[in-house]
């Protein structure tokens, strides 16, 4: 396989940085990358909570007091360096201004709101990363953006920096994680950033519904875009409600567009070597998962009962997650002889509604809206049964988690659930999971009672989880893929 030097740039970064799925990605696709011969090195955001003890930050003496002017402000950057957890994947941190000496990644703890200045913060950080190259002298073939955050490198490369030699031949690839987040600012903005402002207007390159749009931006200006699933990457250019309107703009690259499913990270996500559960177990002897569901039930202040299935879910609650749904089937689903442990937080509105239920069901229901990684861990290896009816769910990772640790998904046929889970058929012992054929709460109580239905035929629900066990949904098939794209891209 052919060696790239690849720059790899993300806003989040596990464990160093965490808002979302966004991190857990960008923290296992590069290690990948480095398991298949490229010289790949990433660059993240010196957030201010960033732990430089824990973590081994280093200084780089030539990598200090970095100059980065952007629309005639001039911020200085400073550049520590450290390596991926377990990897010898180098990572540089890069400090600037003040940008990012704050509590939160994105939001603004104290007023629950995006810093008003996101699009200036990230566009500093994307420039630094630029000059901190030359300063390294160290080209890559290829420069892997992720999210908007980082939609500035593909506009710069070909705007201000394209008469500069070192970066003659540079190609980049932009991969969206999810539409939701777009990125979507004042046209005003485009001055702040050295961003051309006659893009802005209506027809303009960087415009979208009346403002200035960074992930429009990043597919214009990118040499290969892609995104977290084939399903999704289909959705979005077939159905407006999926695409947001990106639809036609995407489906105008062409060949230079791809969906490639996320995978997973097994040294982290593997009920053999989870070290977040108290009970490591195997698709050959399941008796530790009994025991974390003992422990989990313990969590929620259920009465532990092996014979009554546990259902969970971790997810941010909203209508985009098929919460809707579930407040609408809550009533009915637990009629039956379930107990069901929801894990996040979101929309306030839906999340009273599930807490009422709660009290009322004490040991049934329990509503959990703190995230905490250890409980998300034992939630995956304690429960039977793993419920995602979502409406929008561009890859998914809880279900894949889901199959590894033995615990059947039921899911809506989207985006990544719809590539990752099969549905069960009973006649032929084949499939992976249940599928919600239809998104109504009618539906989903359908669903969710033929999954109990089976829980309650152990033999073929034992053969069903040590099936599911064997699906392999590791990093490294998506990572051939990159780089497969990264070959067509410098030889094209």
């Amino acid at each position: 396989m052919k060696q790239f030097k690849v720059l790899y740039l993300a806003s989040e970064i596990a464990p160093f940085a965490k808002a979302g799925g966004l991190a857990d990605v960008t923290g296992a696709l590069p290690k990948a990358l480095k398991a298949l011969n490229q010289e790949i090195r990433l660059m993240i955001p010196k957030y201010k909570f960033i732990n430089e003890r824990k973590y081994i930050l280093r200084e780089v003496i030539r990598l200090r007091e970095i100059p980065v002017t952007i629309n005639d402000r001039t911020e200085i950057a400073n550049v520590k360096s450290a390596f991926l957890p377990e990897s010898k994947v180098q990572i540089y941190f890069i400090e600037i201004g003040d940008f990012f000496n704050r509590s939160g990644i994105y939001i603004d703890p104290t007023t629950n709101k995006p810093y008003p200045d996101n699009a200036e913060r990230f566009a500093y950080f994307s420039k630094a990363a630029l000059e901190t190259l030359k300063i390294l002298s160290w080209q890559p073939s290829i420069i892997h953006c992720n999210e908007w955050q980082t939609s500035f490198i593909p506009v710069y490369l070909k705007t201000v920096y394209q008469n500069e030699k070192f970066f003659s031949g540079v190609k980049t690839v932009f991969t969206f994680h999810n539409l939701t987040s777009q990125g979507s600012f004042s046209t005003e903005t485009a001055k702040l950033i050295d961003f051309d402002e006659s893009q802005t207007g209506e027809g303009g390159m960087f415009n979208k519904d009346g403002q200035l749009n960074l992930t429009k931006a990043a597919i214009h200006f990118a040499d290969f875009v892609t995104t977290v699933s084939e399903n999704y990457a289909e959705e979005i250019i077939r159905d407006d409600s999926m695409g947001f309107g990106f639809g036609e703009l995407l489906d105008e690259k062409g060949e230079k567009f791809e969906g490639i499913l996320n995978g997973v990270d097994y040294a982290v996500w593997s009920p053999e070597k989870d070290k977040f559960i108290p009970s490591r177990y195997s698709a050959d002897n399941l008796d530790g998962k009994k025991e974390n569901k003992k422990a989990l039930c313990g969590r929620l202040g259920f009465e532990y009962k092996e014979n009554v299935p546990l259902l969970g879910m971790i997810s941010k609650i909203t209508p985009f997650k098929g919460f809707d749904l579930v407040v609408e089937a809550m009533e009915e689903l637990l009629k039956l002889d379930i107990q069901i442990s929801i894990h996040g937080d979101g929309d306030k509105e839906l999340i009273n509604d599930l807490l009422e239920l709660a009290k009322k069901n004490p040991q049934k229901l329990s509503i959990n809206m703190t995230y905490d990684d250890k409980m998300a861990h034992l939630i995956e290896a304690g429960s039977d049964i793993f419920l995602m009816p979502s409406r929008y769910e561009p890859c998914g990772l809880n279900q894949i988690y889901s199959l590894k640790y033995g615990t059947i998904p039921v899911v809506s046929a989207v985006g990544g659930l719809f590539d990752t889970v099969d549905n069960f058929d009973e006649e032929s012992d084949e499939g992976t999971g249940f599928i919600i054929e239809k998104l109504a709460a009618k539906e989903l109580i359908k669903t969710v009672k033929k999954a109990i239905a089976l829980f309650k035929k152990k033999d073929k629900w034992l053969a069903l989880q040590k099936r599911i066990m064997a699906e392999d949904f590791s990093w490294e098939i998506s990572a051939k893929r990159y780089v497969d794209i990264y070959d067509r891209l410098i030889n094209e």
